[in-house]
């Protein structure tokens, strides 16, 4: 067996393989990537979201650190006092669980707090909340569309909002792009009961952006609904971090958003935010969220306190910014191809499978964690190397990752896209 061909997806379902013997082959290939030190996943960490991690890695010193590119903790709130201080004092108030869903006892005046506040973060009337940002778009999708309806995806949204349509009609088009959305809109108009279009503000893999306006446009051109997951805008773009719906000013236009706290509100969970009717109808119809326990006391409050630093402290969206240019910069001027980011979010583009594996590889080994990310997360000729910048990183940070990619890429002699003298 050649595992050199195989990707995770290849072992989804595997004809005439029960269960366990498809379990069995698929460890053999997880073998095999760990003998090749290829398996950049599931890597412990001992302490904690940071700017820099400890890893427990065999053959590494217990002490050694790693700047952390892979988490989306975008602002640091993780660590930051006020926010660690809100999930403390919430224990002690409240307890450790809610106990119950939130139908029959489990919604807490803290939950009713939270739902304001994403609400009028967002400067709508109504909020709701699910105990992931992934069930947030597949529960949402699951209930509102049914056989009569249809979902009209960009290719690259996340695999939430996929797994959200598989009881209703689907038609994809080409990443951001506005011909293919006019035309299935055009093709759709007067076929389905029901017709939204779903993208994401911030592409999570290239950390580009939808063109929100001009895809609002089209929505309401041919009387479709949007819905918009911004979980990695928000905290990084608009003026008060308000995402990509803030930096368009379309609040109002958008009829569906949803999102996640596990990003720059340093928690866990996620939300729905849209007209009051359409929310209420939610609460109760969407299974998810009406037979799943509620959100713990303190991963409710560090939000709310995380949300509360946002506001009035938003020189850690600056620093970001700072550290973001300054990394693209360097990674630049290196001749790497970063693709068309505009977000925390930066891919160095790589292309082979292989190649990025091994550079992942050579990274992690000079103290820089880093994702490796190749199919099925992104088409095949499309791997690369993901990272997430953070407002705590510092700059000899930064400076020690960049060291690094400039030794891998010497010693992998990687073909760059750019030309120095023409970029």
């Amino acid at each position: 067996m050649d595992y050199s061909k195989l990707s995770f997806k290849d072992f989804e379902n595997i004809p005439g393989l029960n269960m366990m013997e498809r379990a069995i082959f698929f460890n053999s290939y997880l073998n095999y990537l760990d003998d090749k030190g290829h398996l950049n996943y599931r890597l412990e960490n001992s302490s904690g979201c940071g700017p820099e991690l400890s890893l427990n890695l065999k053959g590494e010193v217990n002490d050694k650190r790693y700047v952390n590119f892979v988490s989306n903790d975008y602002l640091g709130f993780t660590q930051h006092p006020k926010v660690k201080h809100a999930a403390m004092q919430a224990i002690e108030q409240y307890g450790t669980g809610a106990g119950a869903s939130p139908a029959i006892g489990g919604h807490f005046c803290f939950h009713q707090q939270l739902e304001d506040k994403i609400a009028s973060f967002f400067k709508r009337k109504a909020a709701m909340l699910y105990t992931t940002g992934y069930t947030a778009n597949s529960a949402t999708i699951q209930s509102l569309l049914k056989k009569e309806d249809i979902a009209i995806l960009d290719m690259a949204v996340h695999a939430s909002v996929y797994e959200g349509c598989l009881n209703t009609n689907v038609k994809t088009f080409v990443h951001n792009n506005l011909e293919q959305l006019e035309d299935v809109l055009k093709r759709v108009k007067d076929q389905y009961r029901t017709k939204l279009v779903v993208i994401d503000g911030v592409y999570s893999q290239d950390g580009d952006l939808a063109p929100l306006k001009e895809m609002v446009a089209l929505v309401r051109k041919y009387d479709a609904f949007i819905l918009v997951d911004d979980a990695h805008g928000i905290g990084v773009l608009g003026n008060t971090g308000r995402g990509l719906i803030e930096d368009c000013g379309l609040f109002g236009e958008i009829d569906l958003i949803t999102g996640t706290f596990s990003k720059a509100f340093a928690s866990l969970g996620g939300y729905v935010v849209g007209d009051p009717e359409l929310i209420r109808f939610l609460k109760f119809q969407s299974r998810q969220h009406l037979f799943s326990a509620t959100m713990p006391p303190a991963t409710t409050m560090t939000v709310i306190a995380a949300m509360d630093v946002l506001e009035k402290e938003p020189q850690w969206m600056s620093t970001l910014w700072n550290n973001i240019r300054y990394f693209k910069k360097g990674l630049l001027d290196l001749g790497f191809d970063i693709g068309d980011t505009a977000s925390a979010i930066i891919p160095v583009k790589l292309g082979d499978p292989a190649l990025t594996a091994e550079a992942v590889k050579m990274l992690l080994k000079a103290g820089v964690y880093t994702n490796c990310i190749i199919y099925p997360a992104v088409s095949k000729k499309d791997a690369r190397i993901r990272m997430a910048l953070m407002a705590t990183h510092t700059t000899q940070q930064l400076d020690k990752a960049l060291n690094a990619f400039e030794f891998m890429d010497k010693k992998l002699k990687i073909s760059r896209i750019y030309d120095k003298d023409t970029r």
